[in-house]
């Protein structure tokens, strides 16, 4: 289950354009902002769905993507990639586990607790997932936006180069795109 576009919270001042790409840290610091500021607002639209994860973008630019998703116990992604972009997540309920691997290096395991942020960069592949018994939501931003992201079988499988980027779309462009982070 998904939804198309959260009810309007106040973050397009934090959104505005920096150009053209957003940085990893510039990322981190985005969603670590929205998840401090506005937590209560973000929970009280949080919705919990099974067995599909529930997800709601926030906001789009040119630039940015910026979502909100929820994960009930065990809920996961498969090992993925962005596609490129560069991203990163704040955990602002619960806790996420992520295994994660950039090309040419070994596989890592982290886990996230509410508070928690971190930026990536173009290269990474992660699969994250709740493993606990509680909740979890969190803010995830992406730069450039919707960046189709590659699924793989095993982190294993990550290429040893990243492919470019596609080309830069506007934001007519990317409105039109399907609704899903």
């Amino acid at each position: 289950m998904s939804t198309a576009l959260a009810p309007a919270l106040s973050i397009s001042s934090l959104v505005r354009a920096r150009g053209p790409l957003w940085t990893p840290n510039e990322l981190r610091d985005l969603v670590d902002t929205i998840g401090t500021i506005y937590r209560d607002e973000l929970l009280a639209q949080v919705r919990f769905a099974s067995p599909q994860r529930w997800w709601a973008r926030l906001e789009l630019t040119e630039e940015v993507e910026v979502w909100l998703l929820s994960w009930l116990p065990g809920q996961h992604t498969a090992p993925h990639d962005h596609g490129g972009a560069s991203g990163a997540f704040s955990v602002v309920l619960g806790t996420l586990s992520e295994t994660y691997r950039y090309p040419g290096t070994e596989v890592g395991n982290r886990s996230h607790g509410t508070g928690a942020a971190l930026g990536f960069g173009a290269g990474r592949a992660h699969q994250v997932w709740n493993t606990t018994v509680e909740k979890a939501a969190s803010v995830h931003a992406y730069s450039p936006p919707l960046v189709p992201t590659r699924e793989y079988e095993s982190l294993l499988d990550i290429p040893s180069v990243i492919p470019p980027l596609p080309p830069r779309r506007s934001l007519e462009e990317l409105r039109k795109e399907p609704v899903e982070p």
